[in-house]
């Protein structure tokens, strides 16, 4: 027990560093949320839905709103510490590399669940869906939880090299495509009026993705930070 404690707290600690930074700056949040609802609102004035095409919509500007609004987030995980030099002293921090990658990964995942949340209010606004229910808030929780792993060890891939801002969605969009299409097809089923219980093949999918991606992470991370 003391041990798990132990474990959880340096977790936090990694996290809350990023939380604390970026309260600081507002730079990482604020540009992910400018660039999402500006993505929204474009796609609102684009296809000018309502009622169920509007129901058919929303899932996917969701998803693929906060999908690329979280890749300029993920990009900046490792760039500040690049910037400032301490990206070697995490290397040397006499921390297991996978309790440095599940801190890293928490805070983004923080950083992007504040983001969709508020397209969760923006997006039942504009497209008069009620998006904002529990049950598609456990699909979006369940669906960012991989993306965020998964965002996180490519955003430490491509930290030092020269075209890391292509690279990052070159890598990532590929692998974001196992959640994307589940999380796309329970959160519009749900507003379809389906259960949860209804959508739990999809679920199943993403919690599957989460474990295999969270451990190849942890197993790799330890690697990659090296390089």
């Amino acid at each position: 027990m003391r041990s798990s404690r132990g474990v959880l707290r340096k977790v936090w600690i990694i996290a809350a560093k990023d939380i604390a930074a970026e309260l600081h700056t507002r730079e990482v949040v604020g540009a992910m949320l400018l660039f999402a609802v500006l993505a929204a609102l474009l796609f609102s004035f684009a296809l000018d839905l309502s009622g169920p095409l509007a129901r058919a919509a929303a899932p996917g500007v969701l998803w693929v709103t906060v999908a690329l609004a979280g890749m300029l987030g993920l990009g900046r995980s490792l760039g500040r510490e690049k910037q400032t030099g301490s990206i070697d002293g995490l290397r040397l921090a006499p921390v297991d590399p996978s309790l440095l990658l599940a801190g890293k990964a928490l805070g983004n995942l923080i950083f992007i669940l504040v983001v969709a949340g508020a397209m969760l209010l923006l997006l039942s606004a504009l497209f008069g869906v009620p998006m904002v229910r529990w049950d598609v808030l456990v699909v979006t929780g369940v669906g960012l939880i991989g993306y965020a792993c998964v965002g996180t060890l490519l955003a430490a891939m491509v930290v030092n090299t020269r075209a890391q801002e292509v690279m990052l969605p070159v890598l990532l969009l590929p692998l974001a495509v196992p959640v994307l299409l589940p999380a796309v097809q329970a959160t519009g089923q749900l507003l379809d009026g389906a259960a949860l219980a209804d959508v739990g093949e999809w679920l199943r999918l993403l919690v599957v993705y989460d474990l295999v991606i969270l451990a190849v992470a942890l197993v790799t991370f330890e690697y990659v930070i090296e390089e």
